[in-house]
């Protein structure tokens, strides 16, 4: 399970800016994730839940947001969505190469105890 050893590196990311801030208590860890980054947000919560502890994000909370996968399409000139790397677009049914968002992980935002 590869989220774990994400998650330790989010909780490190997070504790240096948490002492950046001047705190030591994180009240919510918001992050981003694409649904073709290959991270499974559950498995995500579950590795927070085993690692927080002891940390300046014990009992914070985490929220993570699904970016979904959005192509664009250099016919049509437009961006679509699509579930997979299988990308067609909707309208002119040719395949994109170019991926613009969906494969994110990444710390959107953190909210600490004012110091």
């Amino acid at each position: 399970m590869h989220e774990l050893s994400i998650m330790q590196s989010v909780l490190h990311q997070v504790s240096e800016e948490t002492r950046k801030a001047g705190s030591t208590k994180v009240h919510e860890i918001r992050l981003r994730v694409g649904t073709l980054s290959g991270v499974v947000a559950e498995a995500l919560q579950f590795a927070f839940e085993a690692v927080a502890p002891g940390t300046p994000a014990e009992g914070a909370k985490l929220t993570i947001e699904t970016v979904p996968a959005r192509f664009w399409c250099d016919d049509c000139r437009s961006e679509f969505a699509s579930p997979d790397m299988l990308a067609e677009c909707p309208q002119c049914h040719k395949f994109s190469r170019e991926l613009r968002a969906g494969r994110e992980l990444e710390l959107a935002a953190l909210e600490v105890e004012s110091a």
